[in-house]
């Protein structure tokens, strides 16, 4: 299992636009991702889910990968919200 603590930077917070970016990327792996905000777990391979959390600006979510392939996973999860200026 890995994780990374990761700060959202993005003024309006996580929003639909990069959740779903973020989502598609997550969902291409085989091991169980996780992202948590608050004490609020949820599969990030769902956007509902991901959404559910209404997470705003200046906040800590920690992404959690856990299976065969969670380094690449997490990279590319980390990369995706890089690309999208959600986290820096």
């Amino acid at each position: 299992m890995v994780e990374i603590t990761v700060t959202i930077d993005d003024p309006v917070g996580l929003h639909a636009r990069p959740a779903t970016v973020a989502v598609n990327a997550a969902s291409k792996f085989v091991c169980e991702v996780d992202v948590t905000y608050l004490d609020k777990t949820v599969n990030m391979k769902s956007i509902m889910g991901v959404m559910s959390l209404g997470v705003p600006t200046q906040s800590e979510i920690t992404i959690t990968c856990d299976g065969d392939d969670e380094e690449q996973a997490i990279e590319t999860i980390v990369n995706v919200l890089r690309q999208q200026a959600v986290i820096k």
